[in-house]
């Protein structure tokens, strides 16, 4: 089985090829490996890394190198809405718990789980750099929500089951 690389990814793929020396194409892996997760419903599988690689003329494992080296990859299918959850020194001391427990509960799913409706899924992520404004999540890997607390985050997870 193969993955066929859709014209889109192609073109942005390219896009980032241009930004680097010609035979420096490996660094436009970690680009390229985004563009591919979106184009699979947010996920990579084997045959999807192994197109990356192919494509960018790479040697396959330093895109599994890439993959499994950062968080923001997921090798297995994620639900629509990913909430990824500060835990770090700060976050913590600021009530982090609380917001986990709760998502926990509500969700009734733990870190790196999915909920059984493919509504979401949760992560636990070691610092998104706002320590200013602990307890942090990231929302869709775009959208920062702070100072959070159990009503906040509640309003967000009943805003987020409407989409």
């Amino acid at each position: 089985m193969k993955f066929e690389l859709s014209t889109k990814t192609k073109q942005e793929i390219d896009h980032w090829l241009t930004k680097y020396p010609a035979d420096q194409r490996r660094s436009a892996v970690v680009a390229s490996l985004l563009a591919v997760q979106a184009q699979n419903d947010g996920f990579l599988s084997d045959i999807a890394i192994d197109a990356v690689a192919d494509y960018l003329k790479i040697p396959r494992i330093e895109a599994y190198e890439v993959v499994t080296f950062y968080d923001m990859y997921h090798l297995k299918p994620i639900g629509k809405h990913k909430i990824a959850v500060c835990t770090n020194i700060s976050c913590m001391l600021r009530g982090s718990d609380d917001i986990v427990h709760y998502l926990k509960k509500r969700l009734g799913i733990g870190f790196n789980e999915t909920t059984s409706d493919g509504q979401f899924t949760l992560r636990e992520v070691e610092c998104l750099a706002a320590c200013g404004g602990a307890p942090v999540c990231q929302v869709d890997d775009q959208e920062y929500i702070e100072n959070l607390t159990p009503d906040k985050i509640e309003r967000l997870v009943d805003k987020l089951s409407e989409r």
